[in-house]
């Protein structure tokens, strides 16, 4: 590995114990039941241990949301076109996506980057340019890419994500964007969880019966061409994943190196987790699972990792639509830390003993 990932992974350590004591200790003298309100409880007391914060503060948040393209589309295993990828791309800039909408209305900021678009991007002053090639390989025939490429994702997540919180990033969600970049991500969950792909392989952007049988067919192709071990993560990307996918974990890393919590969307979202958290298990503290997907792999791969989603709301879109949903869950919950008036405070009777 590189010097930036292994510094960035010797940079995770363990929640601080100190403020998440502090923190659940006045979670107990609110003015309500103790464990009244269940999750959110918990997740104010796990934002605090992230900060180092008795009372964690959520004030400027963000949305990574990266592209890639990939190179099994080739096969036909999507139901849309490869140029859907930009055409959602300059969406999310324009502002008329999903993710625009609910990051409007949650107060977060979207940052849009292009992995690896197979086409040549317009230059726009919202759009990162950080393309490691355009588009990746196809798996079905060989590595996605190489494991060079697949380091420089996740280096590119890794610095982007540490700009972010020297401007004063309080949560980062993440968000993505690829025609094809759930059967990469199929690939990954049947690799990392030991699942059949059958198990783990969803219908994406709504294939008909012939192609998910189709695209089952080609996932377990791709893994016979390429052998990946769940045991080589960095290897898993090259062989099978996707530069977006790499740049999220490069960002999910950076984060918790940074003391930032990471809230994670979806089924792309949760390939990117697990090969992060096989890279720094102590990474999993930091991950704050926004919702179980539709997709079919996405709730074995939260099972494998022991993460428990907020919210099952029958999501699918991805783009960090989900993750924008927990990042309000996540400023609720420190805010109800912070706000809500202790016994003591307003004056009400605690319980009798």
């Amino acid at each position: 590995m590189t010097k930036l990932l292994t510094s960035t992974i010797q940079k995770i350590k363990p929640l601080d114990a100190t403020a998440m004591a502090a923190a659940r200790a006045r979670q107990d003298t609110l003015t309500k039941p103790q464990g009244s309100l269940g999750r959110l409880e918990a997740l104010s007391i796990q934002l605090a241990g992230i900060q180092g914060k008795p009372i964690p503060q959520i004030k400027h948040k963000a949305i990574i949301t990266m592209a890639g393209d990939h190179g099994v589309v080739a096969e036909g295993v999507s139901a849309y076109p490869q140029e859907v990828t930009p055409q959602m791309v300059y969406n999310f800039l324009g502002g008329g996506a999903g993710i625009n909408v609910i990051a409007r209305q949650v107060g977060a900021r979207i940052i849009v980057v292009d992995m690896g678009v197979a086409s040549e991007m317009k230059a726009h002053p919202q759009l990162l340019s950080r393309k490691v090639a355009p588009g990746t390989r196809n798996m079905a025939i060989g590595p996605a890419m190489t494991e060079a490429q697949a380091i420089k994702a996740i280096e590119t997540g890794i610095e982007i994500v540490t700009a972010e919180v020297a401007k004063g990033l309080d949560i980062v969600g993440t968000g993505d964007m690829g025609i094809g970049n759930t059967t990469a991500s199929s690939a990954i969950c049947a690799v990392m969880t030991g699942r059949s792909v059958a198990e783990v392989t969803g219908r994406g952007t709504g294939v008909d019966d012939k192609q998910f049988a189709h695209k089952i067919a080609i996932i377990n192709k791709a893994l016979a061409v390429n052998q990946p071990d769940s045991k080589q993560p960095l290897a898993v990307l090259a062989k099978v994943g996707g530069f977006e996918i790499g740049g999220l974990a490069g960002v999910m890393l950076g984060a918790a190196a940074n003391h930032v919590p990471v809230v994670i969307d979806g089924f792309i979202s949760g390939a990117a987790a697990l090969i992060a958290i096989t890279l720094a298990p102590g990474l999993k503290d930091y991950v704050i699972p926004a919702h179980v997907s539709v997709e079919a792999g996405h709730r074995w791969l939260l099972q494998h990792l022991g993460l428990k989603p907020l919210l099952d709301l029958d999501m699918r879109l991805g783009e960090g639509t989900g993750a924008a949903l927990g990042i309000f869950l996540s400023e609720t919950a420190a805010r109800v830390l912070a706000e809500m008036s202790t016994f003591a405070e307003a004056g009400v009777s605690e319980r009798s003993e």
